[in-house]
């Protein structure tokens, strides 16, 4: 243990607590940036965001393919959605006649047509039956859909739901698979169920491939699966299926090894893909001119060469349909046109991807920066700091930029210049702290002669430190030691040991003093003198007192406890602690006393000496806290109060009613204290009336009961009292004041 606070200091004065912390802080990054939780992420894919509106994919002069829209025209002209499937069959038809490569739809078609002639039949009112027959002879809507599929390269969509609807039918085809290495499903996208179209339609289908996007946790769409997992199954996107009928291929290739998934691609065509089977689109600006109104196809008013050769895509971007996506290039974008862009993407190679090796650079980077910035911050200046930092937070967004440009890699610089920055806060912070902590021994040194509140007047006004006073209502408090005289005298041969007992006893004291907002004037050998409501305003300062006092008092208790067990284990005698607390309200003077070379700032007035005065009879009375009447008044609904008596002060003309204070609000409301509040009461009555024999019957009652001890001092003191006012009474005028003899 000995070596090791050895080592630590040797590390503290070598290179300073701040770099051990700074380095403890980028070993603590680097772990969040490992589990890369989610606001790193966030913050990581924002980036990627701003680099693709500022350099998005430019679009090819002849676009591969055309969007066929469903759009707000096209519904009102034939109709809301879905349409009857002799209209979708027509729409294929046609587009089949105009050279279409390939047609997908990003619409699921899950039931049969509600307009089927055999519905028909079964709906229509005032049929006659062999209208009736010769409905149900015609073949369904779905049927003239399929057979017209069957004459196409048709690729259907179908949706991963949260929840299987029904059991999966198996007879249905499914797109081949082929996996080279580890299992990918493991890493893939997974939906508890299926949504496919009837089966007729998709036993027509040349493709089947999913259509759900999935935004990220901020709804952007930025990476498309292009293979997920659909209740049990494995299937490619509705983009990629779309790539791999024009091939001609029967299976796709899926490569993966223990990370995740690498690649997807079938014969001759591959697509790079994150560890989950994502593509991270390449977005570019969204161009109008590939998207054709479906109506004027089926109308017959599109060119051939806006059809011919290309991949045609048939969706929405009819607002009421629910398919607009956020992307990081546009706020509203069809979710058709999102597998659009994915298809230009993949044939025009200019995907994006983040390299396996990009981690390793992002994370030496921000280790190396870490380091640096903590050996060499804090030797420079801040002007020297800034330009540094600056020019490495040029070179990382430089780096970052131009992998991005040339060659479509996504490496982060967000990392290391975060990581950087934090380091290079947490320096600043320390720095900060350290200059703090001078200063607090600066104050720390004056406030062992001054209030603390005072001395930081004195720090932010300076001008204060001038000779005057102020008068303001002031609660002001004595405390003194009972029998320091006989405890000193236990330690004449070890004058040490005395001023040890007595820092150890005023220091608790001073501290709940200093608590509850009290100035200490001064000290008096064993005695404290202290005061509320300067030099800062204090609305509860009788409140703030009386709370002071109280703590005091326990503090001494839990004193007295240690010395005690300390004594027994040393086999010495053990003498206790105790204080007498006097408290009193009033106007008072306060301010800046003494001459113009030395000053203190103090208090004085009537209200002083009152307190002052109190404090000495708290032993007389067996109370340790006595306050005068105009404190009690305004703390009496929060503490015990019990009425003590109605003195005359030596020195003062005017009598005083003085109270104990003997606990908090949970000791007012006890019935032990009512019962002593009570007979009180009744003793004083009976006093201040003359009723000797009355009141001291009420003190004979009060010693007879449980809680006779805690007035015992009170009961002598008047017992003491009537007895000398029997033999000789006192004047007619008299008030029922008692007029002390000492101070």
């Amino acid at each position: 243990m000995k070596r090791l606070r050895i080592l630590r200091r040797w590390f503290a004065r070598k290179f300073g607590y701040a770099r051990l912390v700074c380095l403890a802080l980028l070993i603590g990054i680097a772990v969040l940036r490992v589990a890369d939780f989610a606001p790193i992420e966030e913050i990581r894919v924002r980036t990627f965001d701003t680099f693709q509106r500022i350099d998005p994919r430019k679009k090819l002069a002849t676009s591969p393919v055309a969007i066929i829209d469903i759009d707000e025209p096209s519904l009102a002209k034939l109709g809301q959605w879905p349409w009857s499937r002799t209209t979708i069959a027509d729409l294929v038809a046609d587009l089949t006649r105009l050279g279409a490569v390939v047609i997908a739809f990003d619409v699921i078609f899950a039931e049969p047509d509600r307009l089927n002639p055999d519905v028909a039949a079964d709906t229509f009112r005032n049929l006659d039956e062999e209208t009736r027959a010769r409905l149900r002879a015609l073949p369904s809507n779905d049927q003239v859909f399929a057979d017209t599929m069957r004459h196409s390269r048709v690729v259907l969509g179908e949706s991963g739901l949260a929840e299987a609807r029904s059991e999966l039918d198996k007879t249905l085809p499914v797109t081949g698979l082929a996996m080279l290495g580890d299992d990918p499903q493991r890493f893939m996208f997974r939906f508890p169920g299926l949504l496919r179209n009837t089966a007729v339609l998709e036993q027509a289908a040349a493709g089947r491939g999913l259509l759900t996007i999935n935004p990220e946790r901020d709804g952007i769409v930025r990476r498309v699966p292009m293979i997920l997992l659909a209740q049990g199954v494995t299937m490619p996107s509705l983009s990629f299926e779309m790539l791999r009928v024009i091939t001609g291929t029967d299976t796709i290739f899926i490569k993966s090894d223990q990370a995740g998934i690498k690649s997807i691609g079938v014969k001759g065509f591959q697509v790079p893909t994150d560890a989950n089977g994502q593509l991270w689109v390449h977005f570019a600006r969204r161009d109008a001119s590939i998207l054709i109104p479906a109506v004027d196809v089926l109308e017959g008013r599109v060119p051939p060469e806006k059809i011919k050769g290309k991949l045609v895509l048939i969706g929405t971007s009819a607002v009421g349909l629910n398919d607009i996506k956020t992307t990081p290039v546009s706020r509203a974008m069809p979710g058709v046109e999102i597998h659009a862009q994915v298809i230009e993407s993949a044939l025009t190679h200019a995907v994006l991807s983040e390299p396996s090796y990009g981690f390793a650079i992002e994370f030496l980077a921000a280790i190396v920066l870490g380091i640096l910035v903590v050996i060499f911050a804090p030797q420079f200046g801040p002007a020297t700091l800034l330009a540094i930092g600056a020019l490495f937070g040029t070179l990382l967004i430089g780096t970052s930029w131009y992998f991005y440009v040339h060659y479509r890699l996504l490496i982060d610089f967000t990392y290391p210049l975060m990581s950087t920055t934090a380091i290079y806060l947490a320096l600043i912070f320390f720095s900060f702290v350290r200059e703090q902590k001078q200063r607090r021994q600066i104050r720390s040194a004056f406030s062992q002669y001054l209030s603390p509140a005072f001395v930081e007047q004195l720090a932010q006004s300076p001008e204060k430190l001038v000779l005057g006073g102020e008068e303001r209502e002031m609660t002001i408090m004595f405390s003194d030691m009972r029998g320091f005289t006989s405890i000193s005298e236990t330690y004449k041969n070890d004058p040490q040991g005395l001023t040890a007992l007595m820092n150890r006893f005023l220091t608790p004291l001073t501290n709940a003093i200093l608590e509850r907002k009290g100035t200490i004037d001064k000290y008096m050998g064993d005695a404290i003198m202290a005061f509320w409501n300067a030099p800062l305003d204090d609305k509860q300062h009788h409140l703030n007192a009386c709370e002071a006092a109280l703590d005091m008092l326990e503090r001494v208790d839990e004193l007295n406890e240690q010395r005690e067990l300390e004594a027994k284990e040393a086999g010495l005698p053990f003498v206790p602690l105790n204080i007498g607390v006097g408290l009193n309200t009033g106007a008072c003077v306060v301010g800046n006393m003494g001459s113009d070379k030395k000053f203190n700032y103090s208090v004085f007035g009537d209200s002083v000496n009152l307190a002052s005065r109190l404090e000495g009879q708290s032993k007389e009375y067996g109370f340790p806290i006595i306050v005068g009447s105009k404190t009690a008044l305004a703390v009496k609904d929060k503490f015990a109060i019990l009425e003590l008596d109605f003195i005359m002060v030596k020195g003062k003309k005017e009598p005083e009613v003085i109270y104990a204070i003997a606990g908090r609000e949970d000791v007012a409301q006890s019935g032990r204290f009512q019962r002593l509040r009570n007979l009180t009461i009744e003793m004083l009555a009976c006093y201040r009336n003359r009723d000797w024999d009355g009141a001291r019957e009420a003190i004979e009652r009060g010693r007879k009961t449980d809680d006779a001890h805690a007035l015992e001092y009170l009961y002598n003191l008047y017992d003491a009292r009537i007895r000398g006012y029997q033999k000789n009474p006192p004047p007619e005028d008299w008030d029922g004041a008692f007029a002390l003899l000492t101070k």
